[in-house]
Formats: structure tokens, sequence, C-alpha cells
């Protein structure tokens, strides 16, 4: 493989998981760690990547937001596994909102017929999948709908959350540390999920590993304000035990 064919996978790579690092890529690629750094150089200059201590990630990662279909698909067996997880925490007969994100529609899709809940989302892809549910009394919060998520946003979706006060909120991220708290790339999309979580007793994060160290522009919270993450077995142990510290319980599914 060329240098500039294993510098485009390593910028996909990066694009795809978050991150990249040294020792990982020259395994992969079976090449010094010196020649992974000498890429990560050429791509750094280039202005598509930031180096960080042992590698990189995406320079665009601040206010980069892909699109859902691309998000469906990125970690899609953890997602799976995080939303069956996510059924143990769910109130009998009671009330929860489901923020947007598609881990969160996963848990949406998953939901037992025989479950009775009050559902509340400003999610349109949460709502298609629990409109003919006959257990779930679904509430839609209305706003604009921003297309990149197909989640209602600004003035009416704020107003409709300071109203109603639920047992439990699942929340999605696109980033999420102990340092930097809870980001996603839009301000308005901040502000309905910090809504959501003023407006429920439990809150209850639904997060994929490759998510954790990531930074967005809107910071919507602290990690400490999350009473449950369920996350992947790709968060190590140690960044588990550090979270839990900050007062947050971890299953990692």
């Amino acid at each position: 493989m060329y240098a500039p064919e294993r510098q485009q996978e390593i910028l996909r790579l990066a694009r795809d998981g978050g991150r990249v690092e040294v020792l990982s890529l020259a395994e992969e690629f079976q090449v010094t760690a010196e020649t992974i750094r000498r890429d990560l150089k050429a791509l750094d200059r280039a202005g598509l990547v930031r180096r960080v201590h042992g590698g990189a990630i995406p320079a665009g990662r601040l206010d980069f937001e892909p699109d859902l279909t691309e998000r469906e698909s990125t970690a899609a067996d953890e997602k799976d596994r995080i939303a069956r997880a996510a059924l143990a925490e769910l109130p009998s007969d009671g009330s929860v909102i489901l923020d947007a994100g598609t881990t969160v529609a996963r848990l949406a899709a998953e939901l037992p017929l025989e479950s009775t809940l009050t559902v509340v989302t400003h999610a349109l892809p949460v709502a298609s999948r629990l409109a003919d549910h006959p257990g779930v009394q679904l509430h839609l919060v209305g706003g604009r709908v921003r297309h990149r998520t197909r989640a209602a946003v600004d003035a009416w979706a704020l107003r409709a959350y300071a109203e109603i006060r639920a047992d439990v909120v699942f929340l999605a991220t696109n980033g999420f540390s102990t340092g930097s708290g809870l980001t996603t790339p839009d301000l308005a999309e901040a502000a309905v999920k910090r809504a959501a979580v003023a407006a429920a007793r439990r809150v209850v994060l639904l997060a994929d590993s490759g998510k954790h160290g990531q930074e967005h522009f809107a910071r919507f919270g602290d990690l400490g304000d999350v009473d449950l993450l369920i996350t992947d077995t790709g968060l190590s142990p140690d960044d588990a035990a550090a979270i839990e510290r900050g007062g947050t319980e971890v299953v990692r599914a």
C-alpha cells in the first residue's frame, strides 16, 4: 500500500471512530510506528486531522455531524447490545422521555409488546417506531425539525419539556468525557437535550464507546448529571472506573 492510500484509510478510520491510535494503526497496516507518525503529520499539515498524544482526531470533530443514515450504520452491534441492556431500566407503567439518537431509537424498537408506558419524544424516528405500539401512550413534542437528525428543536420543544416530569430520560450524545461532559454539534439540539434532562427524575445515557473522549461544539451537561451510563465493552475498565468515581454508574454491555 502506498503512503497516500494508507493515509486515506487512516482518515476514514479517524472519522468513523472519532480518533486513531499510533500503535494500533502500525499493527493494522504492518508498518512501524514512526511511519504512522509521518502519515499523521502529513494529514495534520493538510488540516484533515489534529494530532493528540498517542494518535489523532478528525480536525472537524467540533462541528462535524454525520447524517442519520451514516450514524445508523456506525457501531451497529454495540448499539443493539446497549439498547437491549437499557430495557432493564424501563419503569413499570411509568413515563419516559426518549431523546433523539440512533441508539435510543433502537431501544424504542426493542420495547416488548406487553410494555405499558407513557413515552414523550421529540425525535421523529423514535415516534415512528412507537406509533403503533399497543401499550404506549405516545406524546410527540413539536418544533422546528432538523433535517440531519429528524429531531424537533427550538421554543415549542423547550416549552413542552418544561411542562412535564418523567420517571426517566434515555439520553443520547455525540461525545462524552469526565472533562468535557456531554456535547453535540448543534446548539439547538443541545438546548432540547438539556430541557429533557431537567424534565426527568433519572437520567440514563446510551452511548457507544466510540463517543468517549469526543468533544463537540455545544455542551449540554456534565457527566455527573447522568445517573447511569450504558455503553459497550470498548470502554476500558479504567475509563469506566474514572466515570464511576464522578458518581455515574456504568454498565458495559
